[in-house]
């Protein structure tokens, strides 16, 4: 439910000029770096370490690429001192982020997970960690959000965790899907993927990311004739409920939920960890400023039916003047 492909594209066109107008500025702009916090949990049995350890070298080398402040906590297979658990330590890991500001924190878990039928949990050597202590830890922090988690029975994180300026991503649609969850391993796969930049504008989304990893998921389970025990779903307009990928055409869900609420997919499509020209020369408040603009185009898109034509091309060009004006600013 992102920008379409062509307006994208058009609004990079404007943006790029502006920059070649603007190069004063933009040496000036204030450089804020997002944080990644890659978590990899317990192995539980020796054939999936190898594969966790993929997975986070895939986050490690495009959080490098991304110029982000990358933070790796591995859950140790050795038995922890008496009284130092995984789960202590990783609650002071988040406990000693800044809690303020533009830049995004965003936050992977790799690994297993178990759902009891009331509370999802992640795997971790010694106390696993639950959505509860998640969401606990999370509350102080201001900054935009994103929450990965590639665990099997993670959907229950969603309507925990979820909330205004949030994307949550899980790698299953309910907590009874328990199997090993072969997401993680293709969205890993996808971080460096070319095919996964879908709109073809030089950048790959979190949006982007997702769809491309849900597609070789499904292509993995038909190519073995097994029945797909897996379906990921998003959630970026806090409404706690997540989307899945089957309800996307294309960038845009088209599918509507029984109670007509928003879909999802605007938001993420507007997450990059790693930018491309445009946005890196850009500051955390002017890509803030950036993605409001964005935002609304796309509302103006959904009413396209329901306005005159000459009105709705009139208020296009207006707000691709106000994003182009954006990088000229003094």
């Amino acid at each position: 439910m992102g920008i379409a492909p062509h307006l994208r594209i058009a609004m990079k066109i404007c943006l790029t000029s502006a920059i070649l107008l603007a190069t004063p500025l933009l040496h000036a702009a204030e450089t804020v770096r997002p944080s990644l916090i890659l978590i990899k949990g317990a192995s539980g049995s020796a054939e999936y370490g190898p594969r966790f350890d993929s997975q986070l070298q895939a986050w490690q080398k495009a959080g490098s690429r991304a110029g982000a402040d990358v933070l790796t906590f591995s859950a140790p297979e050795a038995k922890a001192a008496p009284g130092d658990t995984d789960r202590g330590r990783l609650e002071k890991l988040i406990a000693d982020l800044p809690k303020e500001g533009p830049a995004p924190v965003w936050l992977v878990m790799i690994g297993h997970g178990t759902w009891d039928g009331k509370e999802a949990r992640f795997n971790l050597q010694g106390p696993d960690l639950s959505s509860t202590d998640l969401a606990g830890w999370l509350k102080p922090i201001q900054r935009p959000l994103i929450i990965i988690n590639t665990s099997s029975s993670s959907a229950p994180f969603i309507p925990v965790l979820a909330g205004p300026n949030r994307t949550i991503i899980t790698a299953t649609r309910s907590g009874s899907e328990k199997n090993y969850a072969r997401f993680g391993d293709l969205l890993a796969a996808s971080l460096d993927d070319a095919a996964a930049d879908y709109d073809q504008d030089g950048q790959t989304s979190l949006l982007e990311w997702f769809l491309r990893a849900n597609s070789r998921t499904t292509e993995f389970y038909l190519a073995e004739g097994r029945i797909q025990t897996e379906h990921a779903l998003i959630d970026d307009n806090g409404d706690g409920k997540g989307t899945p990928a089957a309800w996307f055409r294309g960038l845009r869900a088209t599918t509507k939920s029984k109670d007509n609420t928003p879909l999802d997919g605007t938001r993420s499509h507007q997450r990059f960890l790693v930018p491309d020209l445009v946005s890196e020369n850009m500051s955390m408040a002017q890509i803030a400023e950036r993605d409001q603009w964005e935002a609304a185009i796309h509302a103006l898109r959904e009413k396209k039916t329901t306005m005159p034509e000459d009105e709705y091309y009139h208020q296009l060009e207006i707000n691709f003047r106000k994003l182009a004006a954006l990088l000229k600013q003094e």
